[in-house]
């Protein structure tokens, strides 16, 4: 069971507040019920994830006052953020044999500088074709939730950044190409992230337990 999943890559997708970090700690528990050992389960998130990366978030994350971070700015220093990720952390995790679950990884360009942003996809896939190649994960969980009770969720949360305080229509814009996304990917799933807590976890379970059969399968 655990050769299975080791050197796979798992990665949870969603606009803010749809409850990300609840679904980690799922697939964590997930992950142990298979047998799978905690040293062998690397976390990683996006933008940041290394020394290098997680100050690129900050500048990201940044408000300079008189300047403005321009969005193909933005686009840039994602990409610049996630090859430190994935060649110095995710890769080397995987080719050791670790299961690598990640807290956002390329949907979220398309999805946030994409459509947020309204960045022209096909330039996104060309910087994505230099930057990061055909690297992907091997399963992807997309949290599918409303922006107004996203943000209500976030806005619990405490202050928001720079980007959780964008209009509503850059969410609705954002989800769309979530789920455009996910409907157009074989190994990546839609969760209605807006029921109950236990709920949300069966259905992690449930879609987790599909996909391992699938690999089972695949044999």
């Amino acid at each position: 069971m655990s050769n299975l999943l080791a050197g796979k890559f798992i990665v949870i997708e969603g606009i803010e507040g749809a409850g990300k970090s609840t679904a980690i700690k799922y697939v964590i528990k997930w992950l142990e019920q298979k047998r799978i050992d905690q040293k062998n389960i690397i976390f990683t998130r996006e933008p940041g994830g290394t020394v290098l990366a997680e100050k690129i978030r900050d500048i990201i994350k940044m408000e300079i006052k008189g300047e403005l971070l321009q969005d193909k700015s933005e686009l840039l220093l994602m990409y610049a953020a996630r090859v430190q990720l994935i060649e110095n952390i995710i890769k080397p995790s995987l080719a050791a044999g670790a299961t690598v679950i990640g807290d956002r990884h390329n949907y979220s360009s398309f999805a946030y500088q994409g459509g947020g942003r309204q960045i022209d996809l096909a330039l996104i896939k060309d910087i994505q074709r230099v930057s990061i190649g055909d690297f992907k994960p091997d399963f992807t969980l997309y949290l599918d939730i409303s922006p107004e009770q996203g943000l209500t969720r976030a806005k619990a949360r405490g202050k928001l950044d720079r980007i959780e305080r964008q209009e509503i229509a850059f969410f609705d814009r954002s989800r769309a190409v979530f789920k455009n996304l996910v409907e157009n990917d074989e190994n990546a799933v839609s969760i209605e992230a807006e029921r109950k807590p236990k709920i949300v976890e069966l259905a992690i379970y449930q879609q987790l337990d599909q996909w391992l059969a699938r690999l089972e399968n695949a044999i």
